[in-house]
């Protein structure tokens, strides 16, 4: 880790010497030293020994530290009173004087690790004859466990050897980082230690991946959290596995190096993902992938290890630059089920080439059947065919439609049901053929019964495969075919979806948006909430220079943090069903299916004016620069900022979770990153109530908060919008067209669009300010005995009423903060959109 990087870390990082006895290597420059757990050098716990700081104090001098660190000075680091870790040299002695005998004892008793004596000169060159290397080729071999943990593979290159570099190269979706984790599986199956430094997944998405290849369960339901009994058998049996996963957002090439002579007795590194296209967030990634090549390639040789690297793309121009031993292509073939892997050394070029077949849905691949002799005589080799070797083809169809209910995308199928379901699946991928013929009686029991299912392609496809499975061989064909002939026609309307759509990387700005309104604008945005920045008293920096946006706190600030909420009750069924508009438009909306206990009523939907502006009235920001603060006792009501947290329990009743979509993507601690709304949020809750626990803050970066910058736009918006509103056509259209860029512009999704402020903890904030308005007034009226049957984005909610009864919590009208209400009969869709 570097010392930048470092600093900004110093609290989690002494945290973790610690609580975990962790030990992390810091380089500046020429300069290494070690962040270490007090048992690894006691004589840093005598006072007065050696020098030492409160943490406050070394993070402001941590480059004095580390040099003097690296000159063989160690450096205490206290909270308060208490030593709690300490900064050790790696390549000096440790200095002591005679009047400190405990540190003399400690430096001669290897208190601190120091690196290993670097060859001299005066011996020469390493020298062997053919007949040494010839000895040491036959003695060595393949060391055991080094393998792909794919037969097929490992005959086409030999297994993973020591010293070697190997560049996984297939496009996205293709399945490269499941080359990786097979080969990380082998080898914790042999017990033996793999460092796993993942640039892209995340540590949750890793771990998912191996326990769904490890017990054939639904890679996408285990997103979920619901394990089978096998999927539990198979967590307990991992969870000591010598695994050690890095995916920090500024892992580098150098890091990895760094962190893997630390691992004791490492038989394999696995690097998750080179990226082709730059992303400022992930170092391994564009122009930087030459130099990491270079370095994972020497770090094989100098740690004696194998090396396995998943590049993202499969273009020969990117492979061939990178500094790789073997290079494994992967790529798939229109209309057949393998996956064919090329094999090619560096000087030899291809030396040979197998096949795959992909298990995506348990993030696996799995070896192809061999092709017997008198078979293949008769085959064409380029039918590289799997025979489909267990079960009935009613039950291969029957698992595939199950597929998007067992994995959880798809709702509405009885627990029972979905439990059957997945049973089959995990039979047919592991081929346990007992339980595949136990399955049978109580499947067809279910499908006779019938089960209630979507109006949706899914569900038909689902309804047809359970048919199937129940009617005689003669109909089969035609179900089937019914089947695929509604799938197809439903799968017409997805261009037109398409359209409605913007791209996740996409936020509808151009080039030139960043500049100013013309003199006579309609409504001159930009220019507003510019001037409202310049016209603050406490300094603002609205532009984060390009060179530091991935330092500090800029990469830990997400889209997620809008805790925008996509809720739906859970005795509700939403399924999304064809709409052709008035225009003529194909389009899916919404059909809410609420149950018969619900009562008489009507779904009232209630649509938010301005969400985004009228946050922006009284968001909490800080003006100016984001310090990192650490861990904090409570909130400071006069700053403002991002902070870490546990994810409070919520279990009110019809209501969801007060941070919205912010839950489903925590870390491995069950925390996340929240902005200051959300934290003023859920300090009320607590006050009043509805939390048992007051929040915890792990970690934060605040400044001073100031509530009234954007105010002065909020104020120009709401008058223009007054009397816009009624004008209509253009002038109304070309209004909220600037309002929008404006408040975009405030962190854009594409790096090449220029924006006059790069602020994202703003941009940030002000979504997050207006999900928890848009969430505050929801409980308002559900706290008043409305049910509340969806709440969705910043500006949706629905409401089970009375006809004409909108719950009186929200005022009906047409300015900010007020709602627009419709009423929709029971069982008819939503026409979202439409206004």
């Amino acid at each position: 880790m570097n010392a930048s990087d470092a600093r900004r870390d110093l609290y989690a990082l002494v945290k973790r010497a610690e609580d975990d006895g962790v030990t992390t290597l810091i380089h500046k420059r020429e300069d290494r030293v070690l962040l270490a757990p007090l048992d690894r050098f006691p004589a840093a716990r005598k006072a007065d020994a050696f020098p030492s700081w409160v943490l406050s104090a070394a993070q402001k001098e941590f480059g004095d530290l580390i040099s003097r660190a690296a000159q063989g000075q160690p450096q205490v680091l206290r909270r308060n009173t208490t030593p709690v870790a300490v900064l050790l040299p790696v390549d000096s002695p440790i200095s002591s004087t005679p009047s400190d005998p405990a540190a003399h004892h400690a430096a001669s008793a290897g208190g601190a690790v120091t690196s290993q004596p670097t060859p001299s000169r005066e011996h020469g060159r390493r020298l062997a004859t053919l007949g040494d290397a010839i000895g040491a080729v036959l003695s060595t071999g393949s060391a055991p466990g080094l393998s792909f943990g794919l037969a097929r593979l490992d005959e086409a290159t030999g297994g993973l050897h020591p010293g070697r570099l190997v560049l996984v190269a297939a496009e996205p979706q293709v399945g490269g980082s499941l080359i990786g984790l097979a080969a990380a599986r082998a080898a914790l199956a042999r017990n033996a230690r793999v460092l796993y430094a993942a640039s892209g997944p995340s540590s949750a998405d890793i771990t998912r991946r191996i326990i769904a290849a490890e017990a054939g369960g639904d890679y996408a339901r285990l997103k979920t959290g619901v394990l089978t009994e096998d999927e539990q058998k198979v967590v307990e049996r991992l969870r000591h596995a010598p695994l050690l996963i890095d995916d920090g957002s500024d892992l580098t090439a150098e890091a990895i190096a760094d962190t893997a002579p630390l691992a004791d007795n490492l038989a394999l590194v696995v690097v998750d993902r080179l990226q082709r296209a730059r992303n400022p967030r992930l170092p391994l990634s564009g122009e930087h992938l030459l130099e990491a090549s270079q370095v994972l390639r020497e770090l094989a040789r100098s740690q004696n290890v194998p090396v396995l690297a998943v590049l993202d793309t499969d273009d020969p121009a990117v492979v061939n630059l990178l500094d790789a031993d073997v290079i494994l292509t992967l790529t798939n073939a229109p209309g057949q089920q393998v996956t064919t892997v090329t094999v090619a050394e560096r000087d030899l070029g291809i030396i040979g080439t197998t096949s795959l077949r992909p298990d995506l849905a348990h993030a696996r691949f799995l070896d192809t059947t061999p092709v017997a002799p008198a078979q293949a005589a008769s085959t064409p080799a380029t039918a590289d065919t799997v025979p489909d070797t267990l079960g009935s083809a009613a039950d291969r169809e029957l698992a595939d439609a199950a597929l998007p209910f067992t994995s959880g995308a798809v709702k509405g199928l009885p627990a029972e049901a979905t439990r059957l379901l997945a049973a089959l699946r995990t039979a047919l991928a592991n081929g346990q053929v007992k339980d595949l013929d136990e399955l049978h009686a109580p499947v067809q029991a279910m499908a006779d019964a019938g089960l209630p299912l979507p109006d949706s392609a899914e569900g038909r496809r689902l309804a047809a495969a359970l048919h199937t499975y129940n009617a005689p061989a003669g109909t089969t064909v035609q179900a089937s075919t019914q089947a695929s002939v509604q799938a197809a026609a439903d799968n017409e309307l997805a261009p037109d979806n398409a359209e409605e759509a913007m791209r996740d990387d996409d936020d509808g700005l151009v080039p030139g948006d960043e500049e100013e309104e013309p003199e006579g604008a309609v409504f001159p945005a930009l220019k507003i909430l510019k001037d409202a920045v310049k016209r603050s008293k406490m300094h603002p920096i609205p532009v984060i220079r390009t060179e530091e946006r991935e330092d500090g706190p800029w990469p830990l600030i997400s889209e997620d943090m809008d805790g925008e909420p996509g809720w739906v009750h859970p005795d509700v069924t939403s399924t999304r069903v064809a709409h052709v508009r008035d225009n003529g438009k194909r389009v899916r909306r919404d059909q809410l299916d609420v149950p018969a206990s619900f009562g008489d009523g009507v779904m009232c939907l209630i649509d938010r004016n301005g969400s985004y502006p009228s946050a922006c009235s009284a968001v909490p920001l800080a003006p100016n620069k984001l310090l990192h603060t650490g861990p904090l006792d409570t909130f400071d009501k006069t700053q403002a900022g991002i902070y870490q947290i546990s994810i409070p329990e919520w279990d009110y009743p019809g209501m969801p979770h007060p941070l919205g979509r912010l839950v489903e993507r925590p870390d491995d601690q069950d925390r996340v990153w929240v902005t200051t709304p959300h934290i003023k949020q859920l300090e009320r809750l607590y006050r009043d109530g509805h939390l048992t626990t007051p929040v915890t803050i792990h970690d934060s970066w605040t400044g001073k908060a100031n509530e009234s910058l954007f105010k002065p736009f909020y104020a120009a918006a709401r008058e223009a919008r007054t009397e816009l509103v009624q004008v209509g056509g253009e002038p109304y259209k070309n209004y909220k067209t600037r309002l929008s860029i404006a408040l975009r512009l405030l962190w854009p999704k594409r790096q090449e669009q220029r924006s006059p402020f790069w602020r994202p903890d703003w941009r940030m904030s002000m979504v997050a300010e207006a999900s928890v308005r848009h969430w505050t007034v929801a409980f308002k009226a559900v706290q008043e005995g409305h049910t509340l049957i969806a709440l969705r984005n910043v500006d949706a909610a629905i409401f089970w009423t009375p006809e004409d009864t909108p719950p009186a919590t929200y005022r009906i009208g047409t300015g900010f903060g007020e709602v627009k209400a419709k009423f929709i009969p029971r069982g008819e869709f939503i026409p979202e959109g439409d206004d």
